[in-house]
């Protein structure tokens, strides 16, 4: 038996100002056949990780494509995008026969000339290993299921958790299901309703977390094999944009077509109370100041990084320091220059220091202030379930009672190790600002004593009625109130 796995992956945000070409794989996942560790996973390798850890035992020989992956930004630039792709597809090529393909891919990548990458991909892999390989493909629920890249597909998996902490689960899952098709054990049958919505659901809230209950307790039972829940990525301007429910089931489509259907109607019967509260700018910062509890993490999801947005906006940042907040700490800001000039001043060191506010219109101003650097490290991380996310070098200044954390490497706030790297101890702060919109709830939900949303103005906005799409197919909410939900595949 010999099965293939490979990675191509971003989260494309088509309003982002930041062009991702092939330097932003070079910076986040930029490897080929052989070179992936063997002690981690990395953005959206997880198929070819787990495989490699069965393979030996489970008797199957697998051959390792390439690995690309680049941090959420624009579009991908064309010509590299094929460049990746036929690498790729060229490795398929000569790896065959195949029984099997694992695709570790993102499922909201754009390319300009591709709205659908992921189904290109697929496409091109199954017209060279025909139709009785098995291809599985694990995807991130902030993708775009599309109709394409489901019928080219036998099993298409995507992760059940946000933050994403079970990413190597459903791989595991992914690799025993595929396995089971090519023995013959299975015969899966994939059936996806659309709830023609647009929305935000994070499982760390109670309603999410007991529908994504329900749906694992399903799984295993009665010949249903998988359910997935497809969030959408909002931030992308591409026709099938929309949550969506997959399932998998095993030879029955009768029973995918009504269970999609049962638990699609359900998903839309919590339209608008899935995401939590949003304070205005000056309301969460005085929330923050005034509670009686510490630390209180403020989340800026309109400059995630994770979403596409440069990580540079200075909004909140600049209100802490307009009421002398103190014992506030804020991060990550994206600005390798300022980075730079703390590292030549050195710890200790108090200088001048303009930065943030320099990607654009909704980066907000930049800080100009004086600042003493108390922190510096070189090749940090910061940990997120089993994988690390690199930061780059890192500095940390003060002003007055608000401490700034500067990275060089564009991210969102991950792990505690987003301060600790530079001699913050989150849990002695009064106050913790971190850039992210719900991932980085898995490290700083444990410690947060209260968690304060907050919608500011960076480019990311909450209210998906303010995102001016021109591709996104009509009617769906909330940009419509009356939409046409069904079965499409």
């Amino acid at each position: 038996m010999r099965i293939f796995a490979c990675t191509l992956a971003t989260e494309t945000n088509t309003f982002s100002p930041l062009p991702t070409s092939m330097e932003g794989y070079r910076d986040g996942v930029f490897l080929r056949p052989g070179e992936h560790p063997t002690d981690t996973p990395l953005m959206c390798t997880a198929p070819l990780f787990v495989a490699r850890q069965r393979a030996a035992a489970e008797g199957f020989t697998l051959i390792e494509g390439s690995c690309f992956a680049a941090s959420p930004a624009g579009y991908t630039n064309r010509a590299d995008y094929e460049t990746m792709r036929d690498e790729i597809i060229g490795q398929v090529k000569a790896a065959m026969p195949l029984d099997g393909v694992l695709l570790g891919l993102h499922g909201a990548m754009v390319a300009h000339g591709y709205d659908d990458v992921e189904g290109d991909i697929a496409e091109r892999v199954r017209a060279i290993v025909g139709p009785d390989c098995v291809i599985g493909m694990e995807l991130d629920p902030h993708c775009h299921l599309t109709v394409k890249r489901v019928s080219l597909c036998d099993i298409i998996i995507l992760y059940k958790e946000f933050p994403h902490t079970d990413v190597v689960d459903r791989a595991e899952e992914l690799l025993t299901l595929v396995l089971a098709a090519i023995r013959k054990q299975i015969k899966p049958v994939m059936s996806m309703f659309d709830c023609r919505q647009i929305g935000s659901y994070p499982t760390t809230l109670p309603l999410m977390r007991g529908f994504v209950d329900r749906m694992m307790a399903m799984e295993g039972k009665d010949g249903i094999l998988s359910i997935s829940i497809g969030h959408c990525f909002p931030y992308a301007d591409v026709p099938e944009l929309g949550g969506r429910i997959l399932v998998v089931v095993d030879g029955d489509k009768k029973k995918a077509d009504w269970l999609a259907t049962e638990i699609g109607e359900e998903f839309i019967s919590m339209r608008g109370r899935t995401a939590p509260d949003y304070f205005e700018v000056a309301a969460g910062v005085s929330t923050a100041i005034a509670a009686n509890v510490s630390p209180v993490v403020m989340a800026d999801p309109a400059d995630n990084a994770g979403g596409g947005a440069p990580s540079d906006n200075t909004t909140i940042l600049r209100d802490l320091i307009a009421r002398d907040a103190q014992a506030a700490a804020v991060g990550p800001i994206w600005d390798p220059i300022a980075v730079r000039l703390c590292f030549d001043a050195g710890i200790g060191a108090t200088f001048p220091l303009r930065f943030g506010g320099k990607i654009g219109p909704a980066s907000g101003a930049p800080v100009d202030a004086m600042v003493t650097v108390t922190g510096l490290a070189r090749d940090c991380s910061q940990s997120f379930g089993p994988t690390q996310v690199a930061l780059g070098d890192c500095a940390a200044i003060k002003m007055g009672g608000v401490e700034v954390v500067l990275i060089t490497n564009r991210t969102q706030a991950l792990g505690l190790e987003l301060f600790r790297n530079v001699g913050i101890e989150p849990t002695e702060r009064k106050i913790l600002v971190v850039k992210s919109t719900n991932h980085f709830m898995a490290a700083f939900g444990p410690i947060a004593k209260k968690v304060i949303y907050i919608d500011a103005d960076g480019p990311i906005p909450r209210d998906y009625r303010k995102i001016p799409y021109t591709k996104v197919n009509r009617p769906i909410w909330p940009l419509d109130a009356e939409t046409s939900p069904g079965l499409i595949f």
